[in-house]
């Protein structure tokens, strides 16, 4: 670990950095209280099309495939509840958004056009985790200095009840599939409103299938003690370009040879490992199969 002027910095610690501990700090943080990691697997959601131009309305009617090229969670919305009979644990009821991007096919004198169109999709879940117990409003005041006797104003700020907190990676877009009025999947119910809704909505319906990856937290604000060893002063300079000379930055910038010659998988980080991986996966599931096979016979 790097010292300035034989000053602790942020990186790792010796045992001698310890010994330069110099006081105990109280802060108000954050706490996470418990967390846990969701693997969801988005099968069959219904995507949903708002202010479709006539045009995009004919062409998914029209349409004889569809695939799904893009997914982006656009908003999470959370409600938590207490668990009744169970202290300090919460239900977080979750709501992804997920915006997609979805490309249509259809045939037009004899040959086959491709159009993106985006939609919506949502997806609920449920999750019980603990929060524990505790209701508090926390104030805080702010001094503004106009006259000697001005007052300080003070205002609620926040209270320190559970917050949900959702980390989500990018979605992985697995499948998309297009499907009409009469096909079994629907019920008369939503064939009754697809049919009242034919002069503004597509007669036809899409359904996608996503991978989602998530780390739901509940946390609350409360007060740690933590040992500080002093002030986080900045020991480094900034880099920046100046407009009398800019091109001092991207002097500085190295010739990006991967953009242009794409590393080779033993170049690559990681990408041995994972075809190895993926290639004990499929001897496995290949030997699985084999044996039922010749369990049948």
């Amino acid at each position: 670990m790097e010292h300035g002027n034989e000053r602790v910095v942020s990186g790792l610690i010796t045992h001698k950095d310890m010994a330069r501990c110099k006081e105990a700090v109280c802060v108000q943080v954050e706490k996470i209280y418990d967390s846990c990691k969701e693997k969801d697997c988005v099968e069959n959601a219904r995507v949903r099309f708002d202010d479709l131009t006539p045009y995009e309305r004919d062409i998914i009617n029209n349409a004889f495939n569809v695939k799904i090229r893009k997914a982006v969670v656009k908003n999470v919305i959370t409600d938590i509840e207490p668990v009744p009979f169970k202290r300090g644990f919460y239900t977080v009821d979750i709501k992804y958004i997920i915006k997609v991007w979805l490309e249509f096919y259809t045939r037009e004198e004899g040959r086959i056009n491709v159009d993106t169109i985006k939609g919506l999709v949502t997806f609920d879940k449920k999750v019980i985790l603990f929060g524990s117990e505790g209701k508090v409003k926390i104030f805080k005041s702010h001094f503004e200095e106009n006259e000697l006797d001005k007052p300080i104003r003070s205002s609620l700020q926040q209270d320190n009840l559970p917050i949900a907190k959702v980390e989500v990676a990018d979605p992985i877009p697995l499948n998309a599939q297009i499907r009409g009025l009469l096909d079994k999947f629907f019920e008369d119910k939503d064939r009754c409103e697809q049919e009242e809704d034919a002069r503004i909505l597509p007669t036809k319906r899409v359904f996608v299938t996503i991978g989602l990856f998530s780390i739901i937290k509940l946390a609350r604000f409360v007060q740690l003690l933590i040992p500080a060893f002093d002030f986080c002063i900045p020991i480094k300079e900034c880099v920046a370009s100046t407009d009398e000379n800019p091109c001092e930055l991207f002097e500085a910038i190295e010739f990006p040879f991967d953009e242009f010659f794409p590393p080779q998988i033993m170049d690559f980080p990681g990408a041995a490992e994972q075809e190895a991986a993926l290639l004990g996966e499929s001897i496995h599931e290949h030997k699985k199969h084999h044996k039922h096979d010749n369990d049948d016979d």
